[in-house]
C-alpha cells in the first residue's frame, strides 16, 4: 500500500475497509450506471472520501471496530475518492469529506456531511428506512 493511501494513525488501510463492506468503487464515468440507474430498491450509501483525511480515518476506524453494527444497517456500499475525481465531488457540491450520499431506486434521498458518529449515522439511516 502506498503512503498516500495509508491512514494517518495506522490501522487498516482503505482497501481493507472497502473489502469488509464490499464497497464498489465508483467515479464520474460509472456512478449513474452503478448507483442511480441500477435496478433494485436497496438503500445505497456512497462514501465520499479523500487521501490523508482525518475524519475519513475516524469513520474507517469506527467501521472496522464496529463492523457488525455497520453491516446491520443493511446498506449497499459504494465509495469514491473525490480527491482523484474532483468532477464527482463538484456534482454533489461537496466542500469536505467524508460525506455519505444515499439513494434508493434511482432517487437521491439525502446526505450526511462529516462523520457524526455511529449513533447519529444509524439514526439517519433509520429515518430513510421509515415507511419502506
Amino acid at each position: 500500500m502506498s503512503e498516500v493511501a495509508r491512514p494517518l494513525t495506522g490501522g487498516p488501510g482503505p482497501t481493507e475497509l472497502f473489502g469488509l463492506f464490499a464497497m464498489q468503487e465508483v467515479d464520474s464515468a460509472t456512478f449513474d450506471a452503478a448507483v442511480v440507474d441500477a435496478p433494485g430498491s436497496d438503500l445505497r450509501c456512497i462514501f465520499f472520501w479523500g487521501n490523508d483525511c482525518y475524519n475519513c480515518m475516524l469513520f474507517k476506524n469506527t467501521a472496522v471496530m464496529l463492523q457488525d453494527q455497520i453491516r446491520a444497517l443493511g446498506l449497499t456500499w459504494f465509495h469514491a475518492n473525490i480527491y482523484k475525481d474532483e468532477r464527482l465531488g463538484r456534482r454533489f457540491g461537496l466542500h469536505g469529506v467524508p460525506a455519505f450520499v444515499f439513494y434508493r431506486a434511482g432517487k437521491r434521498l439525502g446526505r450526511v456531511s462529516g462523520w457524526p458518529g455511529l449513533p447519529q449515522f444509524s439514526g439517519a439511516v433509520a429515518r430513510l428506512n421509515v415507511g419502506v
